[in-house]
This record gives structure tokens, C-alpha cells and sequence, in this order.
């Protein structure tokens, strides 16, 4: 079996300035263990606490999106897997960034949902959120309202960006990135 080099995958993350990853199977108690670690890592970093709120709050409700879509398809405990990672930019603003296994058809979804809200300006993406939490949810839907994807949008500094890796089975690997 062959080991990986430690040091390099360090080194790699003080580069990226990566200050929490994960990469395996997701549970409830694993995102909540993970979210208190982020916790302790933004207090660490003297975050201000605007910031550090709206940081755990796009952790939570990625990880919470992943757990619920993997339950929802049934997956199997090796395709639950999400990753996840927390880091700072050059200018000092966190970066949570998610991704995970998806039906490609779903993934497409997302993506076009997420290409929409991108064109949003905060003033249109509050309008969204008013709207989208007035209306009447649907019991039939397995997804959520959509307002946590507006939520993060509006949370976050930039544009969110997504991106979708197809695998040719049907299947790819989706990944939400939001710059706070």
C-alpha cells in the first residue's frame, strides 16, 4: 500500500493556506464535531464574529446538503463521501468549499440553479430570499426550499462558483466554493 507524502500534502496546504480539511464519509455527529473544530480554528484566527458566524453558517448547511443527498439516494457509505475545505485567500477572506458525489442530471440542476444566482446583485439576491421564503413548499419536492443556496449567496462576498466533473457513469463530482 502506498503512503502518502505527509509533508508534501502539508506543504500543499500552507500554500493553499488551508486551515480545515476533510475527506471521507459525513454524519450528523462528524459535521458537528467538524463545525466545533472550525469554531476553535476561526476564535485561533481572531475572526470577526460577523465573519465567523456567516463561515459556520455556509459549513453547515453545505455539509447538511450533502448528508441530506446521499440519504435521499440511498447511497452507499463509500459514496456518502464529501470533502471539505476551509481556507483563507491572499486578502485574508475564508473560502468553504464542498463537494460531492452526484446523479449527474442533478449535478446539471444544481449547476444551472447556482449559474442563475451568480448573476444576482445583493439587493436581487435579498428579493430572492424574500420571495423564495414566502412561498409555499411543496411536501412532494426531496429538495430543500432553495434558501440555502441564497442564503450563502448572500453571505458571501462573491459570486458563488460551482463546478461539475462528469464521470461517464451517470454519476460526477460536485463541488460549491463561497468566498466570505
Amino acid at each position: 500500500m502506498h503512503s502518502p507524502d505527509l509533508y508534501a500534502l502539508r506543504e500543499n496546504f500552507n500554500r493553499e493556506r488551508i486551515m480545515l480539511c476533510f475527506n471521507g464519509p459525513i454524519s450528523r455527529s462528524l459535521i458537528e464535531e467538524i463545525g466545533n473544530a472550525l469554531k476553535n480554528y476561526l476564535a485561533a484566527d481572531q475572526a470577526l464574529p460577523a465573519a465567523a458566524t456567516d463561515v459556520f453558517a455556509a459549513y453547515i448547511e453545505m455539509t447538511q446538503n450533502i448528508r441530506h443527498y446521499v440519504a435521499r439516494r440511498g447511497y452507499a457509505e463509500a459514496e456518502t463521501a464529501a470533502t471539505v475545505v476551509i481556507s483563507r485567500d491572499e486578502s485574508g477572506r475564508y473560502i468553504v468549499s464542498a463537494g460531492n458525489l452526484v446523479e449527474a442530471g442533478d449535478g446539471r440542476a444544481v449547476m444551472s440553479r447556482i449559474n442563475a444566482i451568480a448573476t444576482l446583485d445583493k439587493a436581487a439576491l435579498k428579493a430572492a430570499y424574500k420571495e423564495q421564503l414566502r412561498k409555499p413548499r411543496d411536501p412532494a419536492l426531496t429538495g430543500g426550499a432553495g434558501l440555502g443556496l441564497l442564503d450563502i449567496a448572500r453571505k458571501a462576498s462573491e459570486p458563488l462558483q460551482a463546478a461539475l466533473i462528469e464521470h461517464g457513469d451517470d454519476r460526477a463530482f460536485f463541488s460549491l466554493r463561497a468566498v466570505i
